[in-house]
């Protein structure tokens, strides 16, 4: 009788063992992977990673504790790195993929049915093929849109307006950009509706001659310029903003974080919001939404932003119409 209580008493107490054991065993955290164009992971002067991490944390998740985020920034370096790192954070079979340069969304898309994607995209992701529609997306990938090509006309127009007279504007973009050619394609119509001349000029985006591209635009009688926004060009903005101050040309940008940077103007979406908007989707996925029921969703905040230290840097007066229209004006 001893010996069978003995016996029940060892197989309590190693049951008990291991299930103290198990329950001690840390919970698999989610890992979310972030692919994006622009510079160095998780540094709290890149404001896309900053706001995204701090919606994050207001959600509930903290870095290290209950999520882990694997970054994958390109810095500018191309379309085939941008692709080869979504491809590496789909090898790595994350919970959710954060992608925001087009060549990483569609790599993305085209390595994994599986993972959901969400991303923050310049391009029109039905007119891309990335979903079905804005309501019901289907597949994968959901998420935010910046309407950044849409906005092409809007842009033009309002550089007109602070740029009188304007008869031909110079269009800088890279030559490895695989929107950059459909960037231009979208500034035509209003470019004729508004009796203007485009010039193109190219960048090299590994070995970019700025000095020499804006040399071009000035024998070509530009009288503005609009960058052509991509990775590369993001990467090169404080340098192109400079160079358009030297030679004394307004330059338009499609973000407002060039004109931080020293460009003339910008007219965009705000952001920002869209890498808050980012995070929420990632919450909803984490908790089980499929992607396919998350409707893609468009920027309701739009950005005015002139930056008049650099207008009087080049010699131009701003409107004051113009000025009273700006949402921000940096001094």
């Amino acid at each position: 009788m001893m010996k069978q209580f003995q016996v029940g008493l060892l197989a309590t107490i190693f049951l008990t063992t291991v299930c103290n054991v198990g329950a001690q065993q840390p919970a698999k955290i989610p890992r979310i992977g972030y692919a994006t164009g622009g510079g160095a992971a998780g540094q709290p002067t890149d404001p896309s990673v900053r706001v995204f991490r701090q919606l994050l944390k207001e959600l509930g998740y903290v870095e290290g504790k209950n999520i882990a985020i694997e970054y994958r920034f390109s810095h500018g370096k191309g379309a085939s790195v941008e692709a080869e790192q979504a491809r590496e954070l789909v090898r790595l079979n994350v919970d959710v993929l954060i992608a925001t340069a087009y060549p990483a969304i569609r790599a993305a898309k085209e390595a994994t049915k599986t993972i959901p994607i969400v991303i923050v995209s310049t391009r029109d992701p039905v007119a891309s093929g990335l979903i079905d529609s804005l309501a019901r997306p289907g597949g994968n990938v959901t998420g935010v849109t910046v309407l950044t090509r849409e906005l092409s006309g809007k842009r033009l127009e309002l550089l007109l307006e602070i740029v009188p007279k304007t008869s031909r504007v110079g269009l800088l973009r890279t030559t490895d950009s695989l929107a950059g050619a459909d960037a231009v394609k979208q500034y035509e119509p209003a470019a004729r509706a508004l009796k203007v001349d485009l010039q193109p000029f190219m960048l090299n985006a590994t070995n970019p001659d700025i000095a020499g591209a804006f040399a071009a635009a000035v024998k070509a009688r530009v009288n503005a310029v609009i960058g052509i926004r991509n990775a590369a060009m993001n990467r090169l903005s404080k340098t192109i903003a400079e160079q358009a101050i030297k030679s004394r040309l307004p330059a338009m940008f499609e973000r407002s974080l060039d004109v931080e940077n020293g460009g003339l103007a910008a007219y965009t979406a705000d952001e920002l919001e869209s890498y808050r908007r980012a995070a929420v989707f990632v919450d909803k996925i984490l908790k089980g939404t499929k992607p396919a029921d998350l409707p893609v969703e468009q920027p309701t905040k739009f950005e005015f932003v002139i930056n008049l230290k650099t207008a009087k840097q080049i010699g131009l007066t701003v409107p004051p119409e113009v000025l009273a229209r700006a949402n921000r004006i940096i001094r």
